[in-house]
C-alpha cells in the first residue's frame, strides 16, 4: 500500500503563490486599458510562480499537488473579458511539466461554487466556475478533477441532495466526469456523500477531519471499502488535517498531528490500495516535510522519497 502526500497551492518554503489576485473594485478604478494591462501582469506573474512551485515540487519528489483556482483572476466575472487563448502557450508549458513528471494535480473551487443553491443566479455562477476549471484543464491538455461539496442545506438534507442531483444531471457529460464530491464538516457526512456518489457514479474524497467534525456515529472502517470503490481503478484521493484547537475543531492547524495521522492510516490500511492524501495544513509543504520526519521517527514505514511511503 503506497501513500503519497500532497499539499495545497502555496509553497511556504519558497514564500510564493500563484494566486495573486485583483478585486473587481480595483479593476474598475484603473479604467479599462490600465486594468487589462495590470491584470495581464498579474496573470503572467502567477504563471511564473506556478512554474517555480512545480519545479520545486519535482526537485523535492512531491508529485501530488492542488493547483490554485485563482491562477486567472476575475476569470468568471461577468463584466471582465479575458481571452484565455492569449495564454495558450503558458498553459501548454505548465501542462507539459505536470505530465512529463507524472504529477497528479487537482483543483478545489471555493465556497462560492454551490451547485445546489436555491438561488438560480448562484447555480449559474457555480456552473460558470466549474466550466472555467474545465477550460483550464483543456488548455493544460491535462485530464483532472475538481473537488466540490454538496453545498446548501436549505429545505433540509433530502431536498438539498435532490437539488444537487437534478442540477448535476443537467450538466454535460464531460463536466460531470470532472466533478468529485467531498464530505463536509457541517451538514453532509460521509454517509450522505457516499450514497450520492454511488448514485451519480462520481468518486468520493474522504475528508477525515470533516468526518470527525460531522458524523452521527459512522465508523470509517465500515465505509472505507465503498468509498474506495467509487474511484474504480484510479488511486483514491483523501484529505487529512488536524484541528487548530479543541474549541476550534473545524479550523485547520498549522501542522499535522502525527499520532492522529498514524491512527488514520491504521483505520484505512485494510483496503490495501495506493492512496493519495492531500494535507490541508496551513504550513503547506513545510507541514508535509515535518510529517514525513515525524513518521520516520515513530513508524517502520518504508520511505520511497520525501513525500511517499509504503505500508506493508
Amino acid at each position: 500500500m503506497r501513500i503519497r502526500l500532497g499539499y495545497v497551492a502555496i509553497s511556504k518554503k519558497l514564500g510564493i503563490t500563484a494566486s495573486s489576485t485583483m478585486t473587481y473594485a480595483y479593476y474598475k478604478k484603473l479604467g479599462l486599458k490600465n486594468a487589462h494591462q495590470k491584470l495581464h501582469e498579474i496573470i503572467l506573474s502567477n504563471f511564473r510562480d506556478l512554474e517555480i512551485i512545480l519545479n520545486y515540487n519535482i526537485n523535492n519528489n512531491i508529485s501530488f499537488y492542488r493547483l490554485t483556482s485563482n491562477l486567472i483572476p476575475l476569470l468568471t466575472h461577468q463584466d471582465v473579458k479575458i481571452n484565455l487563448n492569449k495564454y495558450k502557450e503558458k498553459f501548454n508549458h505548465i501542462g507539459n511539466i505536470i505530465k512529463l513528471n507524472n504529477m497528479r494535480v487537482d483543483t478545489h473551487p471555493d465556497q462560492f461554487c454551490v451547485l445546489n443553491s436555491v438561488r438560480e443566479e448562484v447555480v449559474i455562477s457555480s456552473i460558470s466556475i466549474l466550466k472555467s476549471h474545465q477550460t483550464m484543464f483543456k488548455l493544460l491538455n491535462y485530464d483532472s478533477k475538481a473537488i466540490i461539496h454538496i453545498g446548501s442545506s436549505v429545505g433540509g438534507k433530502k431536498e438539498s441532495i435532490k437539488r444537487f442531483e437534478n442540477n448535476f444531471n443537467k450538466l454535460d457529460e464531460e463536466l460531470q466526469k470532472m466533478i468529485i464530491l467531498e464530505n463536509d464538516d457541517k451538514i453532509f457526512n460521509i454517509s450522505n456523500t457516499l450514497k450520492l456518489c454511488e448514485r451519480l457514479k462520481v468518486p468520493m474524497v474522504l475528508d477525515y477531519h470533516h468526518h470527525l467534525c460531522n458524523n452521527t456515529g459512522q465508523k470509517i472502517e465500515k465505509y472505507i471499502d465503498r468509498i474506495v470503490k467509487t474511484w474504480g481503478d484510479d488511486p483514491p484521493k483523501m484529505h487529512f488535517s488536524s484541528p487548530k484547537k479543541k474549541k476550534e475543531k473545524r479550523s485547520h492547524n498549522d501542522y499535522i498531528d502525527v499520532d492522529a495521522f498514524i491512527k488514520f492510516i491504521d483505520k484505512i490500511k485494510v483496503i490495501d490500495r495506493d492512496i493519495d492524501i492531500m494535507l490541508e495544513a496551513k504550513m503547506k509543504d513545510i507541514a508535509l516535510f515535518k510529517l514525513i520526519n515525524d513518521l520516520k521517527e515513530k513508524t517502520n514505514y518504508e520511505f520511497i522519497n520525501e513525500s511517499t511511503f509504503i505500508i506493508k
